[in-house]
């Protein structure tokens, strides 16, 4: 049985070397390369402030509450909301490790005020719009050179509300015929720490057609969309313009209103949650802009 990266910890370590094990704690973890840099790189901050060799049990919750007052109001570099906020959530997430894996006793970030911040609500399309991109898409089925490839796209990311990384992800092996009448597509994940994300989700009958055409016509052998995410960006792009839409047509504009959709169709919060592949607390930020976009839909 391998070694907890806490066992060598106590409240005399220092900082740094504290940090250093946690680094290798969020790697084991699977987390994102992004994410580990994002919490390293906010937790480092704290020896810009505090001694570099101070021990872990002589920082208390003051000195961590006067480290987010200087981020703010003293350090001289811009720190947006949603940064101080992801800063809150790194140095809390540190503590809280240190603490449970016994190198703390008290956890003084425990009582840290955590600044939670609210996104724009986002942009979503209307009725006429979604039909006037899925109009729009439909036409390269129809045209002289045929390209099943936009509509294949946008039907897919209308129904499922999957994200652009999950899209990317799509294997051929992860769309299921079957069982008529019951198509489906699997979004699955690498990561262990995403697996909770995994889901199996409904596809509509009348995209089937698109999806064969698409097939003949550029012949996958292991992904859906065997492209960049520019490249399919730019696809997106392109729709929107073709159908005349004034909005950015994009993956996020299409995964909030396949949410928006649903949720107008008084599908169960729960269902929709589980669709998007979120979790509990990320669902209550979600669910509130749901209500508010549906009270400007109404």
């Amino acid at each position: 049985m391998s070694e907890s990266p806490t066992a060598h910890l106590t409240p005399q370590t220092g900082l740094i070397p504290a940090i250093n094990a946690w680094e290798f704690y969020l790697n084991d973890q699977g987390r994102s390369p992004n994410t580990v840099k994002a919490f390293l790189s906010d937790v480092r901050l704290l020896t810009q402030v505090l001694a570099p060799d101070q021990a872990l049990g002589a920082i208390t919750t003051n000195d961590l509450n006067n480290f987010l007052h200087w981020l703010e109001h003293e350090r001289g570099i811009p720190c947006s909301p949603k940064t101080l906020a992801r800063r809150v959530t790194a140095i809390k997430s540190f503590f809280r490790w240190l603490q449970k894996g016994g190198a703390l006793l008290v956890d003084p970030a425990e009582k840290v005020v955590q600044h939670s911040v609210l996104s724009p609500i986002p942009e979503v399309l209307t009725e006429a719009e979604i039909q006037a991109v899925l109009l729009a898409a439909d036409r390269s089925r129809r045209a002289t050179h045929s390209d099943a490839r936009p509509y294949t796209l946008l039907a897919l990311l209308l129904a499922t509300g999957i994200k652009k990384s999950e899209c990317l992800g799509i294997h051929l092996n992860h769309i299921d015929l079957q069982f008529p009448g019951e198509p489906y597509v699997f979004i699955r994940y690498a990561s262990p720490a995403n697996r909770y994300k995994e889901r199996k989700l409904t596809l509509t009958e009348d995209w089937l057609p698109a999806y064969d055409e698409y097939l003949t016509q550029y012949n996958p052998v292991d992904r859906l969309f065997p492209w960049s995410p520019r490249r399919l960006e730019y696809l997106l792009e392109d729709i929107g313009k073709e159908a005349g839409l004034l909005k950015h047509l994009s993956f996020d504009m299409c995964r909030w209103t396949c949410a928006l959709q649903d949720f107008l169709n008084n599908v169960e919060p729960e269902k929709i949650r589980q669709k998007l592949g979120i979790s509990k607390i990320q669902w209550r930020e979600i669910n509130l802009k749901l209500r508010q976009l549906a009270g400007k839909a109404e």
